[in-house]
């Protein structure tokens, strides 16, 4: 029997369609590492996609891109999913409660500073996070991929910063020498990304290396074809 996953990420409402072509290569690529399934992408910025995708796939396998388990993946999407007639779908744990994410994250600074010359513990790693002025979940999260991320020792400084809450990206970058690598906690190259982050790390002086998001790795199709399968 045919099974059927749907990725779902929130997307951006300023520019809806990039976001549904980033999800549809990632639906792609995972795909691809999954005979016998089909897999397709959507965001809940881009009005009508969940739904659509929803009808085309019927009770698919839910996984959602998201860093966090917060409002977005416990009440506002299974919301849109009764409203379409999915409830009861099997849903997986949100990308960013993976422990995999921190060992992303490492291997994405630790390559950069490979291709720059540096050593890793010489490195001061910022990590750019989304966080949140009304819910202490985005930010727990990303706190928790930092503290793994440190206690491997493999850089000189694990500094966490945040977007909507302080410290800042701004803050937490500022001082900072050559040696020094922001990798943004984000799924995509959307939104934030692409201004508020570059504008923070300019506000701060930032001169070191600023990497894609951890959701843009490689590695990333495999995660989420394997919790896909573990189910």
């Amino acid at each position: 029997m045919e099974q059927s996953a749907l990725i779902v990420a929130h997307g951006s409402p300023s520019n809806p369609k990039q976001g549904e072509a980033d999800m549809e290569r990632l639906a792609a690529r995972v795909a691809g590492l999954l005979p016998g399934w089909r897999v397709r992408g959507a965001t809940l910025a881009a009005p009508g996609r969940l739904e659509c995708a929803l009808a085309e796939l019927g009770r698919p396998v839910v996984y959602p891109f998201f860093m966090a388990g917060g409002w977005f993946t416990k009440v506002e999407l299974p919301r849109r999913l009764a409203a379409a007639g999915s409830d009861g779908l099997s849903v997986r744990a949100p990308f960013g409660e993976s422990a995999a994410v921190a060992k992303l994250a490492i291997d994405a600074a630790v390559s950069e500073a490979a291709r720059q010359g540096w050593r890793s513990n010489e490195v001061s790693l910022v990590l750019a996070a989304h966080g949140s002025g009304r819910s202490r979940v985005p930010a727990e999260a990303a706190g928790r991929v930092a503290a793994a991320v440190g206690a491997t020792g493999r850089f000189a400084e694990v500094r966490l910063g945040f977007i909507e809450e302080e410290p800042s990206v701004a803050a937490v970058a500022a001082g900072l020498g050559d040696k020094a690598i922001c990798l943004p906690l984000f799924v995509a190259r959307w939104g934030h990304v692409v201004t508020d982050v570059p504008e923070a790390l300019a506000e701060a002086g930032f001169s070191g290396a600023l990497l894609p998001p951890v959701g843009c790795c490689d590695e990333v199709p495999e995660l989420i074809a394997a919790a896909l399968r573990a189910g």
